[in-house]
Parts: C-alpha cells; sequence; structure tokens
C-alpha cells in the first residue's frame, strides 16, 4: 500500500503514460490489489485490476465452495453483491473519457461461472477481476483521484461483500440450499425416466421480451394429475410438479396460450436459476438443445442424409457443404449436430422450425411419391430418434395435428395451464385413416471431418477476438452468427466461446486428429484447467474477467457455424 501510494504521489499531473509504472501487486490490508493492464488513455477500455485473497481472509466456510454445484452458486452471490456496491461508486472520481469508472461483470437470471469472480475448491483463494478507469485531466493524470478510487471506493466494496463476517449469512445460506436442491433434482431425473422437470409453483412469463425477469401476476404453473411427480429434496423435503417423461412430448394449444413460454422455460432450465426467478426449480437435463432454422448459415462437409437425401441438383447430402443454407438444409444440419455433440434431448418450436423439414402428413405422401421428395421429414424421424438412439422431442406443435399418433405425451396448453390430452389426441388419430409410411432405418454417421489451421489466423500476431452480445463472434475478419444458438444466454459466454475457438485455431487444429477429437480435448482441458485453458500464455494474469462458461453443445454449434474452418474431407 504505501509503495503504491508513493508512486500515485510521484506520477500526478504527469502524461497519461506514467500511469503503467503502476502494473504490479500491492498489499492491503485482507487482500492483495493486482493492477494487471493499464489503459493506453483515458479514452480506451478501462484498465483490468484483480482482488486477490486467501481462505483466512474471506472465511467463507470451506464446505460452501468444495463441491462445485456450491462453488458456483456463492461465487455467483458474492459477484452479485461487489457488482451493486461497486455501482455506489463509479464516477464518483472525477476526470475526461472513462475517468473515474468502476465496472464488474453483472449477472443475469442464471447462474453461470465466470471468470469474474472464482474460488479455488482446493485451497480456498479468491480472485476477483474488475475494470476501473483510471483519472486524468485530459491526458494529464489524476493520480489523486485514482488514489480514492483504490483506497477508499474499492477497499468499502471488498469489505462488504467479499467477507464472511460482513454478509447477510441467512440469506448466503438460502442460496446454497437452493443449489443442493437443484443439484438433486438433476441427479434424480434420469433414473425417473425424466428429461425435465417443471415444479408447481414456478412463474414461467417473463416481464417482457427485453426483460428476463419474472412478469408480476402471471398465472403460476401446475402440473397435470396425470403427469405429476413428486421429487425428493436434501433434508427429507420433497417437491411435486410435472415430470416430462424420455419419449416424444407434444405441447399444443391456441395462440397466446403459453406454448412457447413453457419451452423457453425448458430451454433454460439446462441453466440454475437464481432465488426469485420463478423457474428455480425448471430443471432440465443438462444436454438439451434448441433446435430451429437458420436460413443462411454456414454448413461444412456434414452428413444430412437422415433428413435429406437424392437432391434434384445431385449435391452430395453425405458431404454436404454451403454457406447459405434453407430452411430445411439447416435445420437437418442443426439436428445431426446436436446429436453428435452428444445431446439426449431436442427442443423445437414449430413457429421457428422450416415446415417442410418437420412434418409431410399422409395426404402429401400419397400425392407427392416420398421418392420424388429429398426431404425424410422430422416427423418421420422422432420415433426412430428415441428408439434406436435414445433421443427425446420436446415439440411446441400449433398448426398440424401430425405429431399426435407418434407423441408419448400431449400437453395442451389453456390460459397458461398444461393439460393432459394424450388419450384424446390418440383416440383422434386412430379415427383418421391416414397413416404414416416409416422411412429407412435412422443412421448418423460418425464426425470425421480433419480441421486444418486458418493462415490468417495462425500467421498473424494482430488477430483479436470480439464478442457483439450473444449475437455473434468474430475472429479476425470472420464473424460466428449466434443469435439463433437460444441457449447462449449472455454476452460473457460469447466472449468464451471466442476465446475458445481461437485457443483450437492456434493449439488444436493441426490436420491429422478428427474435429471431435480436437474439441472434446478443448472442453476436457477447460473443465479441469478452467478458464486458464483458453487464456493467453495460460498464466492466471492473462485471464480476463468477462467470461462465463459454456455447455460442450454450445462450442459445437459456434464451431459448426464457423465460416473460417479450414476442413479436409
Amino acid at each position: 500500500m504505501r509503495r503504491l501510494e508513493q508512486l500515485l504521489r510521484e506520477n500526478d499531473h504527469k502524461p497519461y503514460p506514467v500511469y503503467k509504472s503502476l502494473k504490479g501487486r500491492y498489499t492491503f490490508q485482507g487482500y492483495v490489489l493486482s493492477i494487471d493492464h493499464v489503459q493506453g488513455d483515458p479514452f480506451a477500455a478501462p484498465s483490468s485490476l484483480s482482488i486477490h485473497m486467501a481462505a483466512g481472509q474471506h472465511g467463507f466456510p470451506k464446505d460452501y465452495y468444495a463441491e462445485p454445484h456450491r462453488r458456483v452458486m456463492l461465487q455467483d452471490y458474492l459477484l452479485r453483491g461487489f457488482y451493486k456496491e461497486l455501482g455506489r461508486y463509479s464516477h464518483k472520481a472525477g476526470g475526461s473519457g472513462k475517468s473515474g469508472t468502476l465496472s464488474v461483470s453483472s449477472c443475469g437470471q442464471e447462474v453461470l461461472e465466470r471468470s469474474a469472480l472464482t474460488i479455488s475448491p482446493a485451497d480456498g483463494s479468491l480472485i476477483l477481476r474488475f475494470s476501473a478507469g483510471f483519472p486524468a485531466a485530459g491526458r494529464t493524470t489524476l493520480a489523486q483521484e485514482l488514489k480514492k478510487m483504490l483506497f477508499e471506493y474499492v477497499p468499502a466494496c471488498a469489505a462488504k461483500t467479499l467477507r464472511f463476517a460482513a454478509i447477510d449469512k441467512a440469506t448466503l445460506q438460502k442460496w446454497i440450499a437452493l443449489s443442493d436442491d437443484q443439484k438433486a433434482i438433476r441427479e434424480q431425473l434420469s433414473d425417473r425416466g425424466l428429461v425435465a422437470f417443471v415444479a408447481n409453483g414456478a412463474i414461467l412469463p417473463r416481464k417482457s421480451g427485453v426483460d428476463d425477469r419474472p412478469m408480476q401476476g402471471a398465472v403460476a404453473f401446475q402440473s397435470p394429475v396425470e403427469d405429476a411427480v413428486t421429487l425428493n429434496l436434501p433434508g427429507g423435503r420433497t417437491l411435486t410438479g410435472l415430470g416430462v417423461k424420455k419419449g416424444i412430448t407434444l405441447i399444443v394449444g391456441g395462440g397466446y396460450h403459453g406454448k412457447s413460454t413453457l419451452l423457453k422455460a425448458l430451454e433454460r432450465g439446462v441453466y440454475d436459476h437464481v432465488p426469485g426467478d420463478g423457474r428455480e426449480y425448471v430443471i432440465t437435463e443438462d444436454t438439451a438443445m434448441k433446435l430451429r432454422s437458420e436460413d443462411g448459415r454456414s454448413v461444412k462437409q456434414l452428413d444430412i442424409s437422415a433428413f435429406i437425401r437424392d437432391l434434384p441438383s445431385k449435391r452430395d447430402t453425405k458431404c454436404f457443404s454451403t454457406e447459405d443454407a434453407s430452411g430445411s438444409t439447416s435445420q437437418a444440419a442443426c439436428t445431426v449436430e446436436a446429436i453428435l455433440s452428444g445431446s439426449k434431448t431436442l427442443l423445437i418450436d414449430e413457429d421457428t422450425s422450416a415446415t417442410n423439414f418437420m412434418v409431410r402428413d399422409a395426404l402429401m405422401q400419397k400425392v407427392i411419391h416420398p421418392g420424388e421428395e429429398p426431404i425424410i421429414p422430422f416427423l418421420l424421424r422422432m420415433r426412430q430418434l428415441y428408439e434406436e438412439l435414445g433421443i427425446s422431442t420436446i415439440l411446441v406443435a400449433g398448426s398440424s395435428g401430425a405429431f399426435f399418433e407418434i407423441s408419448d405425451t400431449v400437453l395442451q396448453m389453456r390460459e397458461y395451464e398444461p393439460i393432459d390430452i394424450t388419450r384424446k389426441a390418440k383416440e383422434a388419430a386412430e379415427a383418421t385413416s391416414e397413416k404414416l409410411e416409416l422411412p429407412d432405418p435412422l443412421k448418423i454417421s460418425p464426425d470425421r471431418r480433419l480441421p486444418f489451421p486458418n493462415r490468417e489466423v495462425t500467421e498473424s500476431r494482430k488477430v483479436k477476438v470480439r464478442g457483439n452480445g450473444t449475437d455473434a463472434v468474430s475472429l479476425g475478419h470472420e464473424s460466428v452468427e449466434l443469435r439463433f444458438v437460444e441457449q447462449v444466454v449472455d454476452n460473457e459466454q460469447t466472449n468464451l466461446l471466442g476465446a475458445l475457438l481461437r485457443t483450437l485455431e492456434e493449439q488444436c487444429f493441426n490436420g491429422r486428429d478428427p474435429l471431435p477429437k480436437c474439441v472434446n480435448a478443448l472442453y476436457d482441458r477447460l473443465e479441469k484447467q478452467g478458464f486458464s485453458a483458453c487464456a493467453q500464455g495460460g498464466a492466471t494474469g492473462s485471464i480476463p474477467g468477462n467470461l462465463a462458461m459454456v455447455r460442450p453443445q454450445e462450442l459445437w454449434a459456434m464451431v459448426n457455424r464457423y465460416r473460417g474452418l479450414r476442413l479436409e474431407r
């Protein structure tokens, strides 16, 4: 502290570049402050700093961070508290440009592991990464204003939010207990033959299309009696709600009655949620993938012949490539890619699907012979996906009753209330004379594509990764569109995907190992090493504070949409 104070005194009212001399580590009372990167001028991106605390300095019980699910919840809780407190001091120090800015990651409704705050399960050491705009008047340093930030504002935030003795222990205990509940539910899904669970009393509607908080006054979810299950929670407690069974589940109903709202909740159920979100007990098995059509996307040498074959142009659908996919070819590619990524549940909304990919009824099959139609509709593959590959489907349908025949469960949403109409739907399907003509056996070929490094990336020293919200990530001149990968829910996940893509290009793609080996090996490294697995140089100090963890499914989705991917057939 004394050394830093001396440097600030010496560098006051000097040219802005003298701030560079502050880079280093300084021991404060209760933590070490590290100035990791200093901005070049007051209008540049703010400087990067981090707080380092040993377990004995923050004092949180080890059983709060020894297990992964508790650790992630604790990190999330502490980060939210620090964000709220830090906001009170941002811009209190004056100056030009970004002077006085104090910022840290802002968390949404989902609980995500973030690089902004990490706790080591081994020794309990805590690292919090944040940003600060070093003050200046024009391009002249205001070091005494910076002293206020580093010696008053930041210590006050750390003291109130990063020490066990200072926080609301009862509230934290509720968050930790919720993480235990969510873990317990996830562990019971497969054993109970379920792919998802929606608790009675859950609030599924959101405040608005741009506000993911729960809608006030919304109808609370209540499971149909026929589909209700009771799961066990820690401490002998139980919880009852809708159990979405493995197999084919159809969600139907009139417009605006809650079909897509339920599917959206299930889509987000692959993540845990914070207390008060309304979807805390909406839990979907971890590999579930939301699929849709995606006109214009890139597809690289993918075998989509399980769904599309014998194109009039004679194009090879066993090794299909395009830079401008149609609705049907894009959805076929998304489906195959999800299967290859390990997804065991497919989530589909008819409204965002290509109609000709999804369904062709019996009458159309009579008029247009299947041999004259290159598309094998998803309708005819759903049962095979489950019976041959163990892949379940949850489908929202509003316009076609053709799905009734092959569904295991049919739920009708009526004013946000689910009603089991399986028997009624089956009887109606039985009464029709139209029977589906099933296709040949389903075959999904293994992914043997060989990726080569992209020289434009590997040979340039100026290649940068940039994220654009949750819509896209760019690596150098290549932009990867992610806006239709709907389970990317946070811009910091996009940042991580970009860093992973750069790591794949620089370290993994070699023209010898097939794409699955490259991608899976990197993800295994990410799980073992954390965010340092994709940090430049691999050092802790080089880890940016704006990354959030993704699933293998999102990594695969990003790689498959990467137009810069160089493949050898």
